[in-house]
């Protein structure tokens, strides 16, 4: 029964890390073991590291023989994911001592990256910008890294293939090239109505980045770090826009769609199109996007000089950000290590209890970065009000992904292969609908490293669209599961030839893994599968980070503001800046200047 300790030497990977991603996890694994009884992976930096050549935080693993350190910290955050990393990150930074725990081998949650003989996948987000914005009107992800003093190298593109049934086209984003493509691809009228809705939206993104996620907190004292501080550049925005504009900006917490609407936009390409935009950022049509989140987009994709990023060395490259800004302060990471239950003394939340049994103490606060319906999980029944229970139990959620990671020769593929395709089969059953829209990333042309010398990496998914019901109860080793698996990957098969073009062979693959609802389910800790809750703007909201248990707070896509990287970044760092003064807090937004 010994735990293993994680030391930093420079330019190495993590040992564990070759072993095969939790979405692929062998049953006999050293995760599944763990969970039987091992006890955990301990990971602290004294101080900050480079990244290798892949991107990644070099680590080498000794075994010990008990918990190393001291099992208590003011904070124990639940899950690495981008929420929980974001929200111990900033906590470090406030220096209040944090430990986050991690049930996998791997830190990232949904958004991990992992290695199967020398290509290196992404497991989740592959469409990213804002990595290099700063200040006031900056991604929340953006700002968070600027405030533990952490860099991402990227790639820049302005582009991304599209196939549709009008037709196929490279679309480029920024002002005026998309208009190109609505005038071969749709009609004069989709050209009109696409510059009526710009000129619209994007004055309004002052007022949607007036204030800034990050000066966002749970508590009265949001009335000196966001309303106070950024009433005069509310105030400006709104004066900047004239009567018109001022009126357009009180939809901002409304629904997408009514703002489409108020336009009288009705071509058919357009309406699709804004409907494939909101899915991608968060799942849902524009009848179920907040007007904020949209008009955000908007100002990152379509205004003058914009450009789309891609963190070179992969998804892993964020994570490892974050987890380097957590240690650079203090902060410590427990991988294998998985909670089995919050417990609850005398009505507060006092820790956490691993399936090793071991009890973690929180002096301040427990933080679950895991999804409502699993952080219920893990809560004792009698200490909820029954109206918060059946409450959780009757949101809504999104359904779940497929995946198909290749690894492939790149000798036939053509050399301008752009990083990212999406097929979308039938504009008339809705981006929502299930076996219709898939999307394709195709990183190593933009990152080399992650795929051996003349190889390419290829994740294609279904994004938040596969039922989990035609999965419910199947044995994972049943060939009635295997054929399943076959079947609803070929539509994802079908798009990754067609993207790739006829040098592109199946047979030739090195690598071909396929993911399903339940494998998000068993090793994503995701209940059912899902990819969150299903909220739509005007019909209910995401709820706030508290909960009705003392010092028990939440984060992540289960909470304000929602599904997506940028959303999950704020939620973690609106419970981070819960959980200090407002006098530390202000401080932090005069040190990143914002």
């Amino acid at each position: 029964m010994a735990s293993i300790t994680c030391n930093i030497i420079p330019n190495t990977r993590y040992q564990i890390y070759g072993q095969l991603s939790p979405l692929y996890h062998n049953p006999k694994s050293s995760f599944i073991n763990n969970i039987d009884g091992r006890k955990t992976v301990l990971a602290r930096y004294s101080n900050v590291q480079e990244p290798s050549s892949t991107g990644a935080v070099g680590l080498a693993v000794k075994q010990n023989d008990s918990f190393p350190g001291k099992a208590e910290a003011d904070v124990v955050v639940i899950g690495s994911g981008i929420g929980g990393l974001c929200c111990a990150g900033l906590l470090a930074r406030y220096q209040q001592d944090v430990i986050v725990l991690e049930s996998h081998d791997i830190p990232g949650g949904a958004a991990h990256s992992f290695e199967i003989k020398g290509y290196k996948f992404d497991s989740g987000p592959s469409l990213f910008s804002g990595f290099q914005s700063r200040g006031l009107q900056a991604n929340p992800l953006a700002q968070v890294l600027d405030a533990l003093g952490e860099r991402i190298p990227c790639a820049t593109y302005d582009s991304w293939m599209v196939y549709v049934p009008e037709g196929e086209f490279l679309s480029r984003i920024g002002p005026t090239e998309f208009f190109k493509d609505l005038e071969k691809h749709a009609s004069p009228n989709a050209v009109l109505e696409w510059q009526k809705l710009l000129d619209a939206v994007l004055p309004l993104s002052a007022a949607a980045m007036a204030l800034p996620p990050l000066a966002i907190r749970g508590d009265l004292g949001v009335l000196s770090t966001a309303a106070v501080r950024y009433t005069p550049s509310l105030l400006k925005s709104f004066l900047q826009m004239g009567p018109q504009g001022a009126l357009g900006a009180t939809k901002l917490l409304r629904p997408f769609s009514e703002i489409v609407n108020s336009l009288g936009l009705k071509d058919p390409f357009i309406r699709n199109w804004v409907d494939l935009l909101s899915f991608l950022l968060a799942g849902v049509k524009s009848n179920g996007i907040l007007s904020a989140e949209m008009i955000y987009m908007f100002a990152e994709w379509y205004k003058p000089g914009c450009c789309l990023e891609y963190p070179l060395h992969g998804s892993a490259a964020v994570v490892d950000a974050l987890v380097r800004g957590l240690q650079k302060f203090g902060g410590q990471l427990s991988l294998r290590s998985h909670v089995d239950k919050v417990v609850v003394e005398n009505g507060r939340a006092t820790g956490v209890k691993l399936r090793s049994g071991q009890f973690i103490r929180a002096k301040k606060a427990v933080v679950s970065n895991a999804s409502m319906w699993d952080t219920l999980k893990l809560l004792p029944r009698d200490v909820l009000p029954k109206s918060y229970v059946d409450g959780v139990n009757a949101t809504p959620q999104c359904d779940s992904f497929m995946h198909l990671h290749l690894g492939f020769d790149s000798e036939g593929i053509r050399d301008d292969l752009g990083i990212h395709h999406i097929v979308v089969n039938d504009w008339n059953r809705g981006v929502d609908a299930d076996q219709n829209v898939v999307l394709i990333s195709v990183p190593s042309v933009l990152s080399p490293d992650l795929a051996p010398p003349g190889k390419h990496v290829l994740h294609a998914y279904l994004p938040g669209t596969e039922p989990y019901e035609l999965w419910k109860g199947l044995d994972r080793r049943s060939a009635e599961y295997k054929n399943l698996k076959s079947k609803r990957s070929e539509v994802m098969w079908r798009a990754a030839e067609r993207a790739l073009g006829p040098g592109f062979s199946r047979e030739k693959c090195e690598v071909k893994l396929v993911g399903s609802p339940l494998t998000h389910e068993r090793f994503l800790r995701r209940h059912r599968g899902t990819y969150g809750p299903a909220i739509e703007a005007g019909k209910g909201s995401f709820p706030g980070h508290s909960t009705p248990i003392p010092q028990l707070y939440c984060c992540g896509d289960s909470t304000f503001p929602g599904i997506g990287v940028p959303a999950v970044a704020a939620s973690g760092a609106i419970v981070a800046n819960s959980l200090v003064s407002v006098s530390q807090h202000s401080q932090l937004l005069d040190a990143i200047g914002i």
